[in-house]
Order: structure tokens, then C-alpha cells, then sequence
């Protein structure tokens, strides 16, 4: 069994559609793993379908942890998902099972691996105001405001990135500091005394805007609509992070009848399409130095995949 510090874990990353569930899955059959989710949509157990969470069919083959844990009404942080996923890794050290952490969502990565900037709990008082001013201003003019207190912040994200834009809006106005100052004072610690190796998958752009496009129209035609129908009926708030998830807003327009379902699904792709683009400029600067695929997963990718986890299994070395 191998000590605490030596255990190994596998992150799993890539844009949305590229293939990551379909590779983790592959990995957790081959090396007796257990699939960890680090998608922070996939969490929230009302959003099955428009997340892509893996199928039941799936989930019964090895174990999957973090998919469907909280409810659409709560708020899943980096330090609440790093809190989870943490236990979940040593759970499955603990079974003799590898852990294969797999997802999207670039903050949940970097602070399992570098640990968590020490950002002070913003009060609550302050994020609504940073929510209320956002509303009252407009995408465009708020990420003016931001760009005066964090330009750095502001030219990374562009104006349609709400729930990134007021982050950076509250942490500034609780702390008199940007959060991209803070976010250089990361400990560099791992959360967890492991060592890991990073597997990124990152197709060519025109390949995975097909695939996306394609897996929309699946999400809908398996009952996409009725689930956001659903959502509408909690009477949740509309800043609730699952919320805003990808495809969220415009199937719910189209039910307010303000859009056709034909121009719901156009917007969603697009915006699907600027969040792949956004997963892929981090991971050309978070992931450098472990295996990167220039591919859509497919079976064909098994024999140079496997052949890189052996390795790192073995030696520690990826």
C-alpha cells in the first residue's frame, strides 16, 4: 500500500464535449479507480442532464463521487468542493483504489493541487451589493468598474463572465485588494499529501464545437427543456451559481416564451463555445509539464493514455 504522501492521483481535464467522463470512466476500469468530479455544475443534483452528468450506466460500473451531491439551491464554493473531494480521495487511497479527479473547472483544480488562495470570507452585505451593482450596470459597463480596480482580472474575463466579474468586484471592495493579487499568494501547498499527474485533453477547436453543438442537441432531445422546466419551479434566485449554468438562461427564456427554442439552442452553443474557449486558454497555462492530447477522447487514445499512467504508477514520474 503506498504511504499517504506517495499515493497517486490522476486529474482528468479538457474542455466541455471533449471527452473527459468517457476517458475517466476508461481509466477507472482499467486501474481499479474511483471517478472524482471536479465540474462545478455537476454537483447539483437538479441538472442531470444539461451537465452531462455521466449516465447511471456509468456510475454503476466504478464508483462516481461529487456528481449530484447539493442541491440547485446552495452554493458550491472551491473550498467546499476542495473540502469533499479531499475526503473522497482518501476514501478511495483507504479502498486501494485510485482516484481519478475529473473536470473542468479550473479553480477546483489548481487548489487541489496548489492549494487555495487565502481570500477572507467576503461578507454577505458586500456580495449583494457586488450582485445588485452588476444588475443595476450591465455586463459592459460593470466590467469597466471591474478593469479600474483589477485590470488584470478584467482583461482575462470578458463582459458576459458575470459570476467571475463580481467576485473580483466584492473581493476588491471587502478587502481594498484585487483578487488577482490574492490569487498569486496561493500557498503552492497541495491540499493533499499525494502526488499528482494532469491528463488534458484538448482537441482542435473546429472538432469541438461540433461536438458540442452535437451534444446539445442530444441534452435536448433527451429532456433538456423539461429539466430546466422543472428548476423554473423551485422558484430559485436567478444568481444561484446553477443558475447560470451553461444553457440555463436561454432554455429559460425560451420558456418565459421571449425566444424560440430553435434560437434558446443557437445561444446556448455559442455560449457552450466561449466557455470551451475559456477552458482552453487555462489549461495551455495551468497544465503545462504533464500529458497533454490534442484529440477528442476515443478508444483509439487508450494504449498512449494507459502507457503514460503505468509510468507514472510505477516511477511517480509522469
Amino acid at each position: 500500500m503506498n504511504t499517504a504522501a506517495s499515493a497517486p492521483v490522476l486529474v482528468v481535464t479538457g474542455p466541455t464535449a471533449s471527452g473527459k467522463s468517457a476517458l475517466a470512466l476508461d481509466v477507472a476500469v482499467e486501474f481499479t479507480g474511483t471517478v472524482i468530479n471536479a465540474d462545478s455544475m455537476q454537483v447539483y443534483r437538479d441538472l442531470a442532464i444539461l451537465t452531462a452528468r455521466p449516465p447511471a450506466a456509468d456510475q454503476a460500473r466504478v464508483p462516481h463521487r461529487l456528481y449530484g451531491v447539493l442541491s440547485a439551491s446552495e452554493r458550491c464554493s472551491a473550498g467546499r468542493w476542495l473540502d469533499m473531494a479531499c475526503r473522497e480521495i482518501e476514501a478511495a487511497h483507504a479502498e486501494g483504489r485510485l482516484p481519478v479527479v475529473v473536470g473542468g473547472t479550473g479553480l477546483y483544480l489548481k487548489a487541489l493541487m496548489s492549494g487555495l488562495s487565502p481570500i477572507p470570507e467576503i461578507p454577505d452585505d458586500v456580495r449583494r451589493a457586488a450582485r445588485e451593482r452588476h444588475t443595476r450596470l450591465g455586463g459592459d459597463a460593470f466590467h469597466a468598474e471591474v478593469a479600474r480596480v483589477d485590470p488584470e482580472t478584467a482583461r482575462r474575463l470578458p463582459p458576459g463572465d458575470g459570476q467571475r466579474l463580481i467576485r473580483a468586484f466584492e473581493v476588491f471592495q471587502a478587502t481594498g485588494v484585487p483578487l488577482s493579487t490574492w490569487q498569486r499568494r496561493e500557498s503552492g501547498t497541495p491540499a493533499i499529501a499525494a502526488r499528482f499527474a494532469t491528463l488534458a485533453l484538448a482537441p482542435p477547436r473546429d472538432e469541438l464545437y461540433r461536438a458540442i453543438d452535437r451534444r446539445f442537441d442530444a441534452m435536448v432531445a433527451a429532456g433538456a427543456v423539461d429539466e430546466i422546466a422543472a428548476l423554473d419551479r423551485l422558484g430559485l434566485d436567478g444568481d444561484l451559481p446553477a443558475m447560470k449554468a451553461v444553457g440555463v438562461p436561454d432554455l429559460r427564456r425560451h420558456l418565459r416564451g421571449e425566444t424560440s427554442l430553435e434560437d434558446a439552442c443557437a445561444s446556448a452553443k455559442r455560449a457552450s463555445r466561449n466557455f470551451a474557449k475559456r477552458q482552453l486558454t487555462w489549461q495551455r497555462h495551468q497544465v503545462a509539464g504533464d500529458r497533454v492530447i490534442s484529440a477528442q477522447y476515443s478508444e483509439s487514445l487508450r494504449p498512449e493514455i494507459f502507457s503514460f499512467i503505468r509510468q507514472f504508477l510505477l516511477t511517480g514520474h509522469s
